[in-house]
């Protein structure tokens, strides 16, 4: 099956969701809480239906929100890209994700820089 142009699908957003997390591998890091940026975008195969008022057919940004910052809370984690694992694959949680694309953020690690971190894109596993 061909895939339709771009402007043919749908795609749920949550776009720099900042929460604290318990990240990274540096001493300094170790068990002290930082600011976290992430955002997630999260498409439906390309054959669904645009969900236009039909809640049913949408992806909930709500239940993503909540599964971030359930996670975010939940552990320590190493790194960024161990964090953005996790996401997309709450994010799989919901059969109406075909592909999710994550992207984290430590915003205070350089003084210079706007933020550090690890963007992941996968399928939906099968």
């Amino acid at each position: 099956m061909k895939n339709p142009p771009p402007a043919q699908r749908y795609t749920g957003t949550v776009r720099k969701l900042v929460v604290m997390c318990s990240i990274g591998i540096r001493p300094e890091e170790q068990g002290r809480p930082q600011r976290v940026r992430i955002s997630a975008e999260l498409t439906a195969p390309d054959d669904a239906p645009y969900p236009g008022d039909n809640r049913r057919r949408v992806i909930n940004y709500e239940k993503v929100v909540a599964a971030i910052r359930t996670i975010a809370a939940a552990e320590h984690i190493d790194l960024c890209e161990g964090l953005a694992e996790r996401i997309a694959n709450a994010c799989f949680a919901d059969p109406r994700v075909a592909h999710v694309r994550v992207a984290v953020e430590k915003l205070d690690v350089f003084a210079d820089a706007e933020g550090v971190g690890a963007i992941l894109e996968r399928h939906r596993p099968g």
